[in-house]
């Protein structure tokens, strides 16, 4: 009787697994090559400099070693002449070297289709490659479009086969948009309907984009299904920055049978993100395909309770270090609220670590001074080369701006934000330390006669590019909503490669994720004259606007060479604002004439829509300004149509008392005290 039992059970669990071993068949779907020359990209010449580069591009693919993730991003060509850009993604379960090969293929082919267009863009069944001749890393792109249909459509149950289907793309589009720097995919499986009792998915975008780009890219994609696929039992939909699929068998592989990722290497203070894979399991109920972390669950519990004594010991041991100074309660106070947001107190560095890392703050060091205090570089002992700032006693940042940047910059992470490594408090010092910026901060050069000349208009497209993404961050895309309040020149710190990092959240303000339009008051007016937005500098009020305000300042700044406090420099000609300055000539029709005169080379056109973009951010009325992601578009879209600018907000002297902050005779709504009229560079 019991040898019966086990054999009934045996063919049981046969049963079981017979119908999921059907299911696991190998994708052998392929499709021919999809080619798109975008017409909107305009052309170029067999001659130009752009032709080499673009050749000399998909010439070096060849010499490349195949990197584990399937994706590449490359450029090519110098400051002479114009640059081409590329980007190569695979699908998840092509092996490196094939995945190389196809992209080679790809690059190869796509020039020879679309001869003499400035972008285009290719899918293979395993790989898509696009190029440019402006930057694509990092920008969302959902044009031009491919899109494969499966030919058969469900016959019943229509509304629940929907809606069982979004809710699945949507798990999965979560999940690929929440990946890393180096892979955003996510694939898995849900409830179908009667006659399909399991649907599939996969979710993929170029991991060069945003958390909020990737999603955003998705939806929009989603957003096309009832147009075009309602009810089809399979559908590929493919963006140049995203694509997703969806079937009602499982055409993906295993995770066990993909080429693993490699460990990722991440900073000391990095979070490290789960990792979302497929894996089988058997159950009760038999063997299910679920989206899981995978760790064990005994492990899982285990781990919680060592991490919760851990950080319980931890936040004793930190608090009882404080607690035995009695210059230390601001200390303890941020700590307390670190650990609250589950930030340990590694961030907190020693006072005489600082000293021995700056030969005791030396003025050989310095980097910069200015009314907040100076900035040194420093080296801590294992060779990292940091930023000092040392905030004077008479810096007008007093403990509560100190304490916000510390606790906002703490929770941010962004290429184009300035990194914060540590922070210390010693009696009356206070003092915050960065990641070492090599090129100190944009005014150093656009306001430099000799190194401006430096900055074709590809580096200033990036900085503008980049600025753009990091305010987008912090107005929509990070943890917490954040307007800047003073973001201009000398707040935006350059890397090696120039690439702009914003700095200085002292003034930074968090807002609640359902007021981004709405305006709030302060009594107390803190920012820079120029880059201030009137309703802000006038009335304190401030929003996203106030921001936008500023960037549209800064772009204008960085196409003229001139600083929007200095009037119009040094010409002959009566002192002007800038923006008035340029307003007038926007109306004449002389605008080419605002142009900084060493910008030599450079798409003319792409000038003057950076230009009507500034323009647009500077206008009176806060309602009329776009928000950053209109920004971002208008800067990654050449299809989007610019409404046309109205008159900005440039006439500030007529209300503002003269730029002396030691007066404080003039009846104003703001305390001139935290207003800033020239900073030097503090990096």
């Amino acid at each position: 009787m019991e040898h019966v039992r086990v054999i009934f059970f045996f063919f049981a669990c046969v049963l079981k697994i017979v119908p999921f071993i059907c299911l696991a068949q190998k994708d052998k779907y392929e499709f021919p090559p999809g080619f798109n020359c975008v017409a909107s990209g305009g052309n170029f010449t067999a001659n130009s400099s752009f032709a080499g580069n673009l050749n000399g591009l998909v010439s070096s693919l060849s010499s490349l070693t195949s990197k584990p993730y399937g994706f590449y991003n490359l450029s090519s060509g110098d400051s002479s002449g114009e640059r081409a850009y590329a980007i190569g993604l695979c699908r998840r379960e092509v092996k490196r070297d094939d995945c190389l090969s196809c992209i080679q293929i790809a690059a190869r082919n796509l020039i020879e289709q679309c001869p003499l267009t400035n972008q285009a863009v290719v899918w293979y069944t395993h790989c898509m490659f696009r190029y440019s001749n402006m930057i694509i890393y990092g920008r969302k792109e959902t044009t031009p479009t491919l899109s494969f249909q499966a030919g058969k459509n469900i016959s019943a149950n229509r509304d629940e086969f929907d809606r069982l289907q979004i809710e699945l793309l949507d798990r999965l589009k979560g999940i690929a948009a929440a990946g890393g720097p180096n892979r955003k995919y996510a694939q898995g499986s849900g409830s179908g309907v009667a006659g399909y009792p399991q649907f599939y998915g996969s979710a993929h975008c170029t991991p060069d984009l945003s958390e909020q780009d990737c999603n955003d890219c998705l939806v929009f994609g989603f957003e096309k299904i009832p147009g075009c696929c309602a009810g089809q039992v399979g559908l590929r939909w493919f963006f140049p920055s995203c694509s997703y699929r969806f079937e009602t068998w499982r055409f993906y592989e295993f995770d066990a049978d993909l080429e693993p990722d490699p460990p990722a290497i991440q900073p000391a203070d990095s979070p490290t993100s789960a990792a979302r894979t497929e894996r089988t399991g058997k159950g009760k109920g038999g063997s299910k395909v679920i989206v899981a972390i995978v760790i064990p669950i005994v492990f899982v519990a285990l781990f919680a309770i060592c991490l919760c004594l851990l950080l319980k010991w931890k936040k004793n041991k930190s608090v009882g270090r404080v607690k035995g100074n009695k210059h230390n309660l601001l200390l303890l106070v941020i700590v307390i609220l670190l650990q609250k947001d589950e930030f340990s107190d590694s961030l907190v560095v020693d006072f005489e670590t600082l000293k021995a890392a700056t030969d005791n703050f030396s003025p050989e060091n310095e980097l910069g001074r200015g009314g907040f205090g100076s900035v040194y570089k420093g080296v801590f002992s294992g060779g990292q080369e940091i930023a000092v700032k040392r905030l004077s006693c008479t810096s007008g940042q007093g403990d509560s701006e100190f304490k916000n940047e510390i606790l906002l910059l703490a929770k941010l992470q962004h290429r184009n934000l300035v990194r914060l490594l540590g922070f210390c408090i010693e009696g009356q010092e206070r003092i915050l330390v960065y990641e070492f910026i090599k090129n100190a901060s944009l005014d150093n050069f656009i306001f430099d006669l000799k190194k401006r000349q430096l900055l074709d208009w590809g580096v200033r497209y990036k900085m503008i590019g980049g600025v753009a993404r990091g305010l987008l961050y912090l107005h929509e895309d990070s943890r917490y909503r954040i307007i800047h309040r003073d973001l201009k020149a000398s707040n935006i710190l350059l890397d090696q490669e120039m690439n702009p990092k914003i700095a200085d959240f002292g003034l930074a303000k968090l807002y609640d994720t359902d007021q981004t339009s709405t305006h709030r008051f302060t009594s107390k007016i803190a920012g820079t004259y120029g880059y201030m937005a009137p309703e802000y500098a006038i009335y304190g009020q401030f929003s996203v606007k106030t921001d936008v305000f500023s960037f549209g300042v800064l772009v204008i700044e960085i196409i003229t060479g001139k600083g929007n406090n200095n009037g119009r420099s040094n010409d002959d000609e009566e002192a002007e604002n800038l923006l008035s300055w340029v307003w007038r000539c926007w109306r004449e029709d002389i605008i080419l004439s605002v142009i900084d005169p060493s910008l030599t080379t450079g798409s003319r056109s792409e000038i003057l829509r950076c230009i009507h973009i500034g323009l647009l951010c500077v206008q009176e009325s806060p309602a009329s300004r776009p928000t950053m992601d209109s920004v971002a578009l208008m800067l990654n879209s050449y299809s989007y149509t610019l409404p046309t600018p109205s008159r900005p907000a440039f006439a500030l002297e007529s209300v503002m008392p003269s730029m002396n902050v030691s007066s404080s005779t003039e009846p104003l709504l703001m305390s001139l005290n935290d207003v800033t009229v020239s900073e030097l560079s503090p990096r």
